[in-house]
């Protein structure tokens, strides 16, 4: 029997614990530092992500046999790096690999190299050069952040002047930080987005079932953007040959220039992709797990999780397949998120939820022996069911028994799947 840690605290992380802690494998789940809604499945840590000198003395001292990391900022700084100069046992990219999202002028580069198909960019480092060259391009534009800003680095705007303050806000205001120094400048790309994500080693690409998150605070796709508030699986109105063409033009080609580049990826490969009449086109890569598309994609997983990443960091082929069922996630968050969560609020209710209901903490803690909301994303609650019309109803009921006076929702979430 073995023991595992996860790296992180989010929604995440909970279902990486979860699904992990079902493998007759597996004696025991650690999740550092977690929320205090992973207890049903995880002994937590009181070690934060970015302590690593503390997390691979906790790995070595409990015996872990596989460490899988979740947030993105750790994996940029190299903690799979660190653990892998120490011999243990990492589900992670390096940084030089995790570029392919730490750096947007970095994958793009790489995408233009080796004919990887995306949308037509440029970069800047100087706001007066970036305003000049939006006063010429066509609109709308998607302004990015070259660095890592918590998936909310991204623009979409079809005026000029718009596109300016945007700019300013990045780049002089410093909004999202040092990420902001340099903005990558794309093209509006127009079709069907959906998540596909893949365990990658070197060259050896797993696909994964396709996902779709809803990034906009409200219905309808409206508000400013957030790191999800939803997602779904699997994309009915995706069709083989274009989940076909994604593997082999976008994936594979990734894993093989990453290989090239002498910074072969390990670990979770998340191809944020769009299929337009032109044909499938990369929008960014992510190194690590999307989030909340791990929270409906991990239960439609017919395998043991534990084994398949130990048999893939030991150069063998996996077994595992995916379920027919339909997954819904919708996230419950704190009143002003993205921008200002207002969170210690008290959340009543989740005892009344199904036993069927699968929750997943993002953001909680306990105070006074109840739950209470303690982060901008605090629950994300799914249901699988065998259609869609199904697993919306049941979803939103389940939702709907939750109560807590500064938590909102999208009602909306996966209505359109076509």
């Amino acid at each position: 029997m073995s023991k595992v840690l996860v790296i992180g605290k989010g929604g995440r992380e909970h279902a990486l614990a979860w699904k992990l802690s079902l493998s007759p494998q597996v004696e025991k789940v650690y999740v550092a530092p977690g929320n205090a809604g992973m207890t049903d499945v995880a002994t937590l840590v009181d070690i934060n992500e970015t302590d690593f000198d503390a997390l691979i003395n906790f790995a070595k001292s409990e015996d872990i046999a596989l460490t899988v990391i979740g947030p993105d900022q750790q994996v940029a700084d190299g903690i799979a790096d660190r653990f892998q100069a120490e011999d243990l046992a990492v589900w992670g990219p390096t940084a030089k690999a995790a570029r392919i999202e730490s750096s947007k002028s970095f994958a793009k580069n790489l995408f233009k190299k080796y004919d990887i198909p995306t949308a037509a960019y440029e970069v800047f480092s100087s706001y007066k050069d970036a305003c000049r060259y939006v006063e010429t391009t066509k609109m709308p534009v998607v302004l990015k952040a070259d660095g890592l800003a918590a998936g909310k680095g991204v623009v979409i705007t079809d005026s000029i002047e718009d596109a300016k303050t945007a700019l300013g806000e990045m780049m002089k205001n410093s909004k999202f930080g040092s990420a902001g120094n340099t903005v990558v400048i794309e093209e509006f790309l127009d079709g069907e987005e959906f998540s596909f994500m893949a365990f990658v080693v070197g060259e050896k690409v797993y696909p994964m079932e396709l996902a779709r998150d809803h990034k906009r605070a409200y219905d309808g796709d409206k508000g400013p953007n957030t790191g999800g508030m939803g997602a779904y699986s699997p994309v009915p109105f995706i069709n083989d040959a274009t989940i076909n063409e994604a593997i082999e033009k976008t994936l594979r080609k990734t894993a093989k220039a990453m290989v090239q580049e002498g910074c072969p990826f390990t670990g979770f490969l998340f191809g944020g992709l769009i299929a337009t009449k032109d044909g499938v086109k990369v929008i960014e890569f992510n190194a690590r797990f999307g989030d909340p598309e791990a929270e409906v994609l991990l239960p439609r997983l017919d395998g043991d999780l534990y084994e398949i990443l130990q048999t893939l960091l030991n150069g063998g082929e996996p077994t595992f397949g995916w379920t027919n069922d339909v997954t819904v996630g919708v996230i419950l968050a704190s009143e002003g998120y993205p921008e200002n969560p207002i969170t210690g609020h008290v959340i009543k209710g989740l005892e009344n939820l199904d036993a069927k209901t699968l929750v997943f903490h993002c953001g909680t803690a306990i105070k006074n022996g109840e739950y209470v909301t303690n982060g901008g994303r605090v629950l994300m609650i799914v249901r699988k069911a065998n259609d869609f019309a199904t697993a919306r109803a049941d979803v939103y009921a389940e939702v709907s028994k939750i109560k807590c006076s500064h938590m909102f929702y999208r009602k909306d979430i996966a209505r359109q799947t076509r």
